[in-house]
């Protein structure tokens, strides 16, 4: 049985991500968005999928809030439960990739020993780490969840960026600087990202 389990491990099948990447005529790759609550991920990601969408590229958006009310729901916000978490969404995006799937994959991912994890992942090519920059004032202007409220109000703790670390990305792929650019004008720069990579590999 040992041997049994360690061949099935290491089985190798027929269809393989180039394959799939073929016939649905795309390159497969992981845009990894990190920034504080509030700077903007989801609002862009959404507008991103958007686009490609409408360019007929198949396309999942793989939020952390959902997430962790499934696969990651037993996880806390403690630092080692953020690695967790952090590790987890990152394989679940590097499973999306290997079906040839374009991912958004959108988590705080608070810590840069994490993220550099997640893109240890992913082969050359396959990562853009795209870093939603935006002051914690205006997140915590925005504050569309109301989180920043609750941290004010002593009800919340462990928020990254409040009271909890946020490490931002030193040379991150994409920065996206949400005062200063529209959603509009960050999709065009996605879009021309995903297109550079698409004509190196094609």
């Amino acid at each position: 049985m040992k041997n049994d389990a360690i061949s099935f491990m290491t089985y190798s099948f027929a269809i393989d991500k180039a394959m799939r990447a073929a016939r649905l005529k795309q390159t497969p790759v992981c845009f990894w968005f990190t920034g504080l609550s509030g700077a903007g991920k989801s609002t862009i990601a959404n507008a991103f999928e958007q686009a490609l969408w409408h360019r007929g590229l198949q396309t999942c958006i793989v939020d952390a809030d959902a997430v962790r009310q499934g696969l990651n729901a037993d996880l806390g916000y403690g630092r080692e439960a953020r690695s967790e978490n952090v590790r987890r969404i990152g394989h679940v995006a590097r499973l999306m990739v290997d079906a040839g799937l374009i991912v958004i994959a959108c988590s705080i991912s608070p810590y840069s020993q994490d993220r550099q994890m997640v893109r240890s992942l992913f082969n050359e090519g396959e990562f853009v780490e795209v870093f939603v920059s935006t002051s914690l004032q205006t997140c915590a202007a925005r504050d569309p969840k109301g989180l920043y409220a609750r941290a004010r109000q002593g009800h919340l703790r462990q928020l990254s960026g409040w009271d909890d670390p946020y490490e931002k990305p030193a040379a991150a792929d994409i920065e996206l600087r949400t005062e200063h650019v529209s959603v509009d004008e960050a999709v065009l720069q996605l879009m021309a990202a995903y297109d550079a990579l698409h004509d190196e590999q094609v």
